[in-house]
């Protein structure tokens, strides 16, 4: 399976109740509530987690994306996964962190909205262009503009690293 890709911002949030009424305002669909265990590897090249999510499947997500604060590309394999292999990725590979969130996830054309609640570290606000045939880079940068200007997202909100860089 070939690496998909998406554009990506990540920014603090203030007031989730706020943020909430915005995805209303712009006409973006609620998906549901997600509690999520992403349990972080040791792993020379890129980003290696799995992703225990409830309700749904357990994944293995490798990744690779800049720490850079503004919109970026992000590539990544997803494949199922089971609790088994992360006891066994973790005794192989050491953990290096456990990031526990509950995910509000809010679905506009072809972005994910996450509304991140992330114990430990607070609120956040995620967007996830999702690129495929008929949606490229610039386009996923433009969408992702628009959203941070409805949000009224600024530059001191903006956060470059992932969670698992946050938690320590």
């Amino acid at each position: 399976m070939p690496p998909m890709r998406n554009i990506e911002l990540k920014a603090r949030l203030r007031d989730v109740i706020e943020a909430v009424g915005v995805c209303r305002a712009v006409g973006a669909v609620f998906q549901g509530d997600i509690r999520q265990v992403d349990t972080y590897f040791n792993t020379p090249t890129g980003r290696l987690k799995l992703r225990e999510n409830e309700p749904g499947a357990t994944e293995l997500i490798h990744y690779h994306r800049a720490n850079t604060a503004d919109s970026k590309g992000s590539d990544y394999e997803i494949v199922p996964a089971s609790a088994a292999l992360r006891d066994m990725l973790a005794h192989a590979l050491g953990v290096v962190a456990v990031v526990r969130k509950i995910r509000g996830l809010w679905r506009w054309d072809n972005v994910r909205i996450h509304l991140d609640t992330v114990e430990g570290l607070g609120a956040f606000i995620e967007f996830e262009a999702v690129l495929d045939d008929r949606h490229d880079d610039a386009g996923g940068h433009a969408k992702i503009q628009e959203l941070r200007g409805a949000f009224g997202i600024g530059e001191e909100d903006l956060v470059a690293v992932s969670y698992k860089d946050l938690i320590g």
